[in-house]
């Protein structure tokens, strides 16, 4: 938990992206304080969560890129019953240092639960930046298809999703059918939502030792294509990856799905176009 020597190990791989000309940069979940919840300086952190805000916001400005931090995970009080809480927020940042949206992980991984709010029914958002219509979502947001659709229903082209993702996830049952099983999960999970969904997605998860289950992965992934510059092992790194987002508009011609989730005679009933009889 050396949260300034982590700061500054991802405030040198968005330098160095951005003298390569990358316009975002995205970094892992818990990637400040990594995930040690029961450590009892780990809240203590967490209420430093908007001096490392800031600092992001600077770097965004000074090096010209858009950001999205990981996640930070916030340490707030609630007035009435002064008791802390921690919520788990990934922001975009755009390259002027400004805030253009936050989301507040919602499907709280089981171990997570006891430790973080989530942010319940809440609606997921999109929003415009330099770089096209975006939606966030955060790891294990990943495993539920209707955070995927009610995010380009409202327009989302590129999804972002910080995650800490870890071989060890797997139950001990699964692991011993399959020790990568989780590797498995992600790389499958995440092609399929890019063709269920003709949008792309930008996937930066936790890199270090393989010794402690360290999965990596880290991609984008487009339809038809499937997996770029995916990074294959399990070690910190970073990996610049073009996305022509032509490619986008092509899938969608082919597929249609977001042509059929706009019609008035959709079957399924999403969240997104429940009427007021419905309701």
């Amino acid at each position: 938990m050396q949260i300034e020597s982590n700061y500054k190990k991802a405030a040198g791989f968005i330098r160095s992206a951005a003298s390569q000309g990358a316009q975002l940069a995205v970094l892992p979940e818990y990637h400040l304080t990594n995930w040690l919840p029961h450590d009892p300086k780990f809240a203590d952190l967490c209420g430093q969560w908007e001096t490392y805000l800031q600092k992001y916001r600077n770097l965004a400005k000074e090096c010209n890129i858009c950001i999205v931090p990981g996640t930070i995970v916030e340490k707030h009080q609630n007035a009435k019953t002064e008791e802390d809480s921690l919520i788990n927020v990934a922001y975009f940042i755009d390259n002027r240092g400004e805030i253009l949206s936050s989301y507040v992980k919602k499907n709280l991984w089981h171990p997570e639960r006891p430790h973080l709010t989530g942010s319940g029914d809440s609606a997921h958002e999109v929003v415009q930046t330099p770089i096209g219509p975006i939606g966030m979502l955060i790891c294990w947001d990943l495993a539920f298809p209707e955070a995927f659709r009610e995010l380009i229903a409202n327009g989302a082209k590129i999804i972002i999703i910080p995650t800490f993702w870890t071989l060890n996830d797997c139950s001990p049952a699964g692991l011993k059918r399959n020790p990568l099983a989780e590797a498995v999960f992600l790389d499958s999970t995440l092609t399929s939502r890019t063709f269920e969904n003709t949008c792309a997605i930008i996937f930066a998860n936790a890199g270090g030792p393989p010794e402690r289950g360290y999965a990596g992965l880290s991609q984008v992934t487009v339809p038809f294509i499937g997996p770029l510059g995916r990074m294959s092992g399990s070690e910190e790194g970073m990996s610049i990856v073009d996305i022509d987002t032509a490619i986008l508009d092509e899938a969608e011609d082919n597929y249609k799905v977001r042509a059929d989730l706009d019609r008035d005679d959709w079957h399924y009933d999403y969240r997104h176009n429940k009427t007021a009889e419905k309701l």
